[in-house]
């Protein structure tokens, strides 16, 4: 079987074609990934999840435009999101040791306690599978696919999840540091 027998063949669902690119094109991605990636296991996350994509939008390839450059596309597409996430992730872990931090004064230590006590209250406020979910990930330190398997979700719901949660942590964050600004 040739590349351009696989990319056809895979279109139709064979998974015997989709093998054969994985196989094929898994170091590739891999390699490309890491090198913009720091953790190896973020890298194999990211590398999964790029061939999860080539099998759900498998119906949509072209099997005449250049399959290297549809790889590249996806893999750089989601190196962009991981990204993202964690430089959230960063910033929200940055906010909260900031605010958990040893406090120098009688007025920094009441300030910190009430960050701390107005973040557990938003964590509080999450929907209940939302709160699961960040909790696993931010207290039990879990990633998002022992997540996913601890909780019978899918990784991409973890994701949807933690974001949701993330975003509307930093929103309320922005307004309580807004109100103690004023």
């Amino acid at each position: 079987m040739n590349e351009k027998e696989a990319i056809a063949k895979i279109k139709y669902g064979d998974k015997e074609a989709f093998t054969f690119l994985y196989e094929r094109y898994w170091p590739k991605v891999y390699n490309f990934t890491n090198l913009y990636v720091l953790s190896s296991d973020a890298a194999e996350e990211i590398v999964q999840e790029v061939f999860i994509k080539l099998w759900e939008n498998r119906e949509s390839i072209d099997e005449q435009k250049n399959f290297d450059g549809y790889l590249f596309i996806v893999t750089r597409n989601l190196i962009f999101n991981h990204s993202r996430q964690d430089f959230n992730r960063t910033f929200y872990q940055d906010t909260l040791f900031e605010a958990i931090e040893e406090p120098h004064s009688v007025e920094e230590e009441l300030e910190t306690a009430d960050l701390r006590e107005y973040i557990y209250s938003l964590i509080g406020m999450l929907p209940p599978r939302q709160k699961e979910v960040f909790k696993l990930s931010r207290e039990e330190h879990l990633t998002y696919g022992e997540i996913a398997q601890k909780l019978q979700i899918s990784e991409k719901t973890v994701e949807r999840h933690m974001g949701e949660a993330l975003k509307f942590l930093r929103k309320n964050l922005q307004m309580y540091t807004l109100f103690l600004l004023l």
